[in-house]
């Protein structure tokens, strides 16, 4: 019996291959937990369009991602820490601070997709990054001054 796969089976196929299983495999198996179906015109035609729907939303995920990336490659955020002698901070930045000063700068990141590319130890700039989309990293600039 030949079926489409509607997901990523072990040892059998990923997502949309056409592939040959015995009838009681498909029936007791497949079937019932929606991981395949029937290999006709009708749902070759339903997959094909599942397929353009997804690849027309990965794009636009992709095109919003890197206009956003490249506002934030001109973003240059600054935090206040309390410094002690010879300019170190007490402390660390942590992401937690950078998502805040994104939201104040009018950008909602997530705290997990920033990540410090530097030890910050000393006041002065620093480069940290945000994963965006899985193509799409963008760099900015991190500034740490003295706290008042």
């Amino acid at each position: 019996m030949l079926v489409l796969l509607q997901a990523n089976v072990p040892n059998l196929g990923h997502i949309g291959d056409l592939v040959k299983v015995k009838s009681g495999y498909a029936r007791n198996y497949l079937f019932p937990r929606d991981l395949a179906v029937l290999a006709d015109e009708r749902n070759k035609k339903l997959l094909d369009h599942q397929r353009r729907q997804a690849e027309a939303k990965k794009q636009k995920d992709l095109s919003i991602a890197k206009e956003l990336a490249a506002t934030i490659s001109a973003l240059s955020l600054t935090i206040q820490k309390p410094v002690g002698e010879e300019d170190k901070i007490f402390g660390t930045v942590t992401t937690q601070e950078l998502a805040e000063a994104f939201r104040a700068a009018g950008h909602d990141i997530d705290r997990r997709m920033i990540t410090i590319l530097d030890d910050i130890k000393l006041v002065g700039v620093y480069k940290g990054s945000v994963k965006l989309h899985p193509e799409v990293v963008a760099q900015f600039n991190i500034w740490v001054v003295a706290q008042n």
